[in-house]
């Protein structure tokens, strides 16, 4: 099915903010010029978020693609103008520090900005002094200064666009107040206002923080949450007495003050302070009043002193000279947070030609604007977008309790210092495997992944840990980690270890269409007989890999597959035979083919080590040897008294077998195999063991190793892709090429010093130059030093090249090792 819709698809977008304005210049620029704006406030400056944000962009983050929506968004509006005056002021951006802890996270921080090609500059405190001159620089550590970050003027940007919209023959509306929208058969078909209908092929929600409105109209999730954020304007200051030109208004750098949950910029003679110190304020979408009801507008809310008071007195103390001023205005702006922090863009399975483009920020604005303009126009964004997929979230995220929760707790986080493992607490637990009370008994320490406890190590083994020699770890890499790791990691090599692998995601493929239709949307060839597993991938149109997959051939018409999200499951449906026919639920049947997913239902334990066989055969009466149950084949069978399909992979590089089961079995299951392995020594190992030993055997992490943005030859997965076997999504893209044709390549890295540690999105230096950033890392116990997995141009991904990694402002010698490290003849997995 071809996802590219007609040039001539006529497109309402709702909501003239600076998403809406954007993405109608983006579409128009594209050719798709039948667009209609509609807006409930009067324009340029209709009453949402865009219309009180104080613009800050500051590009560097966690994320890539943010970061790559944010630069885009800094190149947009340094490049449009209005009557002269520019879209965007390039003063910068300066984050201080006042604690060491922020002062070693700002330089995490200028990592990530070398991973992603931003320029950043640690900087002392003096120099912070001579760019903000009111700082008392006796309370700094140091600053973190970004000279291409600055002030969008998002009105302005707006106008711009809407100008250059309307001369491509798009239309903008305001005082249009959407009350319907219109569907037939799945689709949508227009949109109902308090002034006309108006038809539609694509309608894309733009409306901020009345997107969960629009959403119910449309009987689609949208899972964010308005909260009320702080903003107050001091009283002239006599030291910015005709320090700025007013049309400028500010020629400092954005001052963020991350300690304090604070940030500054001038307005000409004032500062503008930004609070996220308060209690979160969330609102009620539903019951946001209308334009012409509002004090001032929408989106402004009056200000709350009492609220803001600790915050004043944290700025006196940053800014003394504040000291002699006052709070002389201010309101509590609304705007949207999602679970994960992260925008919310695509379109509807529900509702198809339904689009999303909602809790964007006036920091990626024009960067969410382009990549919804290229996955409507072309079939897909050029910028990986997994982080930001509307099918991201389980059903379990998506209840209004969770969303208000998460929501709330990613603002009072907003500029706290976040460690990448680092789970919320709060609504904990969520979602249990059927293991999770002999888990409990072991002493699992359990961190929380789409909703799931996960164990990472288990305090039942601490004794296995006692005289384990480990090189120390500095204070950030031990957050989350415990020597126990270690030695669950060398338990699983030398004896037998059980892991919880119930989180993986598992679809049912079945009836007679299933294997063309699972041929033609993945990579590898699954024409064999019942029995076999293949890993395989899903590929977008232009050879990007989407996710990897696991696929057990069960029967002739029923296949079990290993997916990664929910987005993968969203991928199969949209391309199932007949669309696979619009559906809510997880499941679909359409065209002889049935989609289901099962992950909810069932249960999974990995069964690895070299003692897994001597465990595991006793309980059943097949043959589990390796002439009887070869590498990557399947069997169902019952260990006692429980029915299982046993697939015998490894992600480990060990011997051993994914048990699956049902959940209301999983209990039993475990208690047999845990009996059992008793005579073994059997352990149950954690995640954190799993990492370090799936690095040591080079085996990918999707989301992580690779992307969209990446094709199978340059991650080091084209093995995966069979051309031969026939057409499948993405084959035409990837002819004519191979590992030896592509620039850059995914590779493995050793850590020169056995004692040195990275986590993960540090920047990797060749010659003395960023070259690459870290995707995935751990300590490779087996191995006795780090490991780290990096993107590189293909000149430097050749074993024994020298290489740098940053990790906190040092440089760690690395090199480019011979994958996979550890076993690389496969014998330890095959016996």
């Amino acid at each position: 099915m071809s996802r590219t819709p007609a040039p001539s698809s006529r497109v309402v977008v709702i909501g003239a903010g600076i998403v809406g304005c954007s993405l109608a210049d983006e579409l128009t620029a594209r050719g798709w010029t039948d667009v209609t704006v509609l807006e409930q406030g009067p324009l340029p400056a209709p009453g949402g978020s865009t219309s009180h944000a104080p613009g800050l962009v500051f590009q560097t983050g966690p994320s890539k693609t943010l970061t790559e929506f944010a630069a885009y968004t800094v190149r947009k509006f340094r490049s449009l103008d209005v009557d002269g005056r520019s879209c965007f002021n390039p003063v910068g951006g300066l984050e201080i520090a006042t604690t060491e802890a922020r002062w070693a996270d700002l330089h995490r921080k200028a990592g990530l900005a070398a991973s992603w090609g931003v320029r950043g500059e640690l900087i002392g405190p003096q120099e912070c002094k001579r760019l903000w001159p009111m700082l008392d620089e006796a309370t700094l550590y140091g600053g973190f200064h970004t000279p291409d970050d600055g002030l969008a003027r998002a009105v302005l940007a707006c106008r711009a666009q809407i100008a250059r919209a309307e001369q491509r023959g798009a239309r903008f509306l305001d005082r249009h107040t959407v009350t319907g929208i219109e569907r037939a058969d799945g689709r949508v078909t227009g949109v109902t206002t308090d002034r006309g209908t108006f038809p539609a092929d694509h309608v894309v929600s733009a409306a901020g923080f009345w997107g969960p409105v629009i959403g119910a109209m449309a009987g689609v999730d949208v899972p964010l949450l308005p909260l009320a954020h702080q903003y107050a304007t001091t009283a002239p200051l006599p030291e910015l007495a005709g320090v700025n030109d007013p049309r400028d208004e500010a020629s400092k750098p954005i001052l963020r003050f991350q300690d304090r949950d604070l940030y500054f910029r001038e307005h000409t003679d004032r500062l503008g302070i930004g609070s996220y110190a308060h209690r979160p304020m969330p609102v009620d979408p539903f019951t946001v009043a209308a334009f012409d009801d509002a004090p001032v507008m929408p989106s402004s809310l009056p200000f709350t002193a009492e609220d803001f008071a600790p915050s004043w007195q944290d700025s006196v103390g940053l800014l003394p000279a504040l000291g002699a001023s006052r709070v002389a205005e201010g309101f509590n702006g609304v705007f949207s947070f999602t679970p994960d922090g992260m925008p919310v863009l695509g379109e509807s399975r529900e509702l198809r030609g339904f689009w999303l483009a909602e809790a964007v920020w006036v920091t990626h604005s024009a960067g969410v604007a382009k990549a919804v303009a290229e996955w409507m126009t072309d079939g897909r964004p050029a910028t990986d977008i997994h982080e930001c997929d509307l099918y991201r979230f389980e059903d379990a995220q998506r209840s209004p309790a969770y969303i208000a929760d998460r929501g709330a707790q990613n603002f009072i986080e907003v500029y706290d210092v976040i460690h990448p493992l680092q789970p919320m607490e709060a609504p904990r637990p969520l979602r249990t495997s059927p293991f999770y009370p002999r888990q409990q008994e072991l002493g699992a320490y359990f961190l929380e992944g789409g909703g799931w406890e996960r164990p990472h190590w288990y305090e039942a083994n601490a004794p296995l840990a006692e005289g384990l020699q480990l090189p120390e770890r500095d204070a950030w890499s031990a957050r989350y980690w415990s020597p126990i790791a270690a030695a669950e990691a060398r338990a699983t090599r030398e004896r037998v270890a059980l892991y919880d692998m119930t989180p993986l995601r598992r679809l049912e493929v079945t009836g007679p269409g299933a294997l063309a239709f699972l041929q033609r949307m993945t990579s590898n060839n699954l024409a064999k007989k019942p029995g076999a597993v293949t890993y395989t991938l899903l590929l977008d149109e232009t050879g990007g890999i989407r996710s990897d997959l696991t696929v057990a051939r069960l029967a002739e018409d029923r296949f079990q597959v290993g997916a990664n999200s929910g987005a993968d499951l969203d991928w199969l449906l949209r391309h199932a035979p007949d669309d696979g026919g619009p559906s809510r639920s997880s499941e679909a049947e359409s065209g002889g083919v049935q989609l289901r997913d099962s992950t909810s239902g069932t249960c999974c334990i990995g069964v690895w080590g070299p003692l897994a066989r001597a465990l595991v055969q006793p309980l059943t009466r097949d043959d589990f040897s390796h002439q009887g149950f070869g590498y990557f084949r399947a069997k169902q069978t019952f260990l006692g008294h429980v029915p299982v399909t046993a697939m015998r992979l490894s992600y480990v590089g060990e011997l051993g077998w994914e048990l699956y089961t049902t959940a209301d079995l999983g209990l039993r299951l475990w208690d047999t195999l845990w009996e059992a392995g008793q005579e073994h020594g059997v352990i149950a190992a954690g995640r954190s063991a799993f990492n370090s030993l799936r690095l040591e055997k080079g085996y990918r992490a999707w989301g992580h190793d690779m992307t969209t943005e990446h094709n199978p030859y340059e991650a080091g997965v084209g093995f995966a892709v069979r051309p031969a076997k026939g057409d499948f999504v993405g084959r035409a893209a990837l002819e004519g090429r191979s590992a030896d044709t592509e620039s850059r390549r995914l590779s493995c890295l050793t850590l020169d010093d056995p004692a040195a540690v990275v986590l993960g999105k540090e920047p990797v230096f060749v010659d003395g130059a960023p070259a690459g950033h870290v995707t995935s890392a751990a300590y490779g116990y087996t191995l006795g030093r780090g490991i780290a997995y990096a993107w590189l141009p293909a000149t430097a991904a050749v074993p024994g090249t020298a290489v740098h990694i940053e990790y906190f402002g040092e440089k760690i010698p690395a090199t480019v090792a011979q994958e996979p490290l550890f076993d690389p003849q496969m014998e330890r997995i095959r016996r």
